[in-house]
């Protein structure tokens, strides 16, 4: 994103940050490059939202700001409210993770325990704001995407003490964030930017990627081969579990009503609700869950769940693939499918099998992909 705005940009570039996890190939100039963490927010992720709200602030009424915004941005790109500890903010986004909290959940509390987030970015900012973002979202809400650093924000202090309710109840959190939104919901704190802020006419936002950008390449590809082509209208939400297993049925749902060479495409982004102690990620998770019932279809097939970051939760994979074959590999190594689901160990049972997916980071983010192939049936 940063190489291609140089490259078009209509005037020249003074200055600029570039925030990400890691850096290759090299930062280009002007640009500073600010390493950080994700998916929780470390000191180094403080120090870049500071350098961005510094670097906003200088920019006077005859300026612009751009800001090139994608997937993971809210944990990058961090500042904690006034009088909240570090610790306090990352404790809030592992608990909010852990008890099965989804994106704009989890994103309405960051906002409200972030001096960056919700529109405060913008804020600092008295020149024009063009905001170009990659969406990792399911809908595309710039308030969510990033936490909306540039976009005013719907949602209040009120809601976010209603997630930490639901997710445990406030006991259940850090007792210095409970007290920034506790005070900000009696109003002795200032609300994130609303709809209709006069100060925030300045700041403009395009989604320029989504998932549906993903799925009509990867569509486009599986035609490109021969393969019946059906996408998945509904979006892949909720408990990875829970889809794992919906999604299944549907596969063997299409299997029976197609005969051919089928591709099946669905995207979206789901959440896990951690209970064991083991590794894996919600594409791993979704996968697992699938297998037992994927293996019924009585036709080769293969199904992959996979996060367009490359990255799927604490590990080193992208998601994971089963097949056909996969029940029927893992009792042969003496393996149960459903201990390693209660245990949250997908990641251990597809390390076993040599079925996880590892790309690498891919340097782009529009949520997580599920490609089912059905090979066709002999008659």
């Amino acid at each position: 994103m940063a190489r291609a705005c140089l490259d078009h940009a209509p005037v020249r570039v003074d200055r600029g940050l570039l925030i990400a996890p890691s850096f290759d190939p090299p930062t280009p100039p002007p640009l500073e490059p600010l390493e950080a963490a994700h998916p929780v927010p470390d000191g180094r992720s403080v120090l870049a939202g500071r350098a961005a709200l510094d670097l906003a602030a200088r920019i006077d009424d005859r300026g612009s700001l751009v800001v090139l915004l994608s997937g993971g941005a809210s944990s990058l790109m961090a500042v904690p409210a006034d009088g909240l500890p570090l610790e306090a903010k990352q404790e809030v986004t592992r608990g909010l993770l852990a008890a099965d909290a989804d994106i704009h959940a989890v994103n309405c509390v960051r906002k409200h325990l972030s001096a960056i987030k919700g529109g405060r970015l913008a804020a600092a900012c008295a020149g024009r704001i063009i905001t170009l973002a990659v969406s990792d979202v399911v809908g595309d809400d710039p308030s969510v995407i990033g936490s909306g650093p540039t976009v005013t924000d719907p949602t209040t202090y009120e809601d976010a003490l209603g997630v930490l309710d639901a997710c445990g109840g406030r006991g259940a959190f850090p007792v210095d964030a409970v007290a920034v939104l506790e005070q900000g919901a009696a109003r002795a704190r200032p609300e994130t930017p609303k709809p209709g802020d006069p100060s925030m006419a300045r700041s403009t936002v395009h989604v320029i990627g989504s998932r549906a950008d993903a799925l009509i390449a990867a569509a486009d590809a599986a035609r490109s081969l021969g393969y019946l082509v059906i996408v998945g209208e509904r979006a892949i939400v909720g408990e990875a579990r829970a889809r794992g297993t919906d999604h299944a049925e549907w596969l063997l749902s299409v299997g029976r009503e197609h005969h051919g060479a089928v591709c099946v495409l669905s995207a979206g982004e789901t959440t896990v609700r951690v209970i064991g102690g083991g590794r894996g990620g919600r594409n791993q998770e979704l996968t697992l869950a699938a297998a037992a019932r994927f293996s019924r279809l009585q036709r080769p097939a293969v199904l992959a769940s996979v996060g367009t970051d490359g990255v799927d939760g604490p590990t080193d994979a992208a998601g994971a693939i089963a097949d056909s074959t996969t029940i029927a590999r893992a009792r042969a190594c003496g393996l149960d499918p459903l201990q390693y689901l209660e245990a949250n160990d997908a990641w251990s049972f597809f390390e076993r099998l040599d079925d996880l997916v590892r790309t690498g980071p891919t340097h782009t983010n529009v949520g997580d992909v599920q490609v089912a192939l059905l090979a066709p049936v002999d008659r």
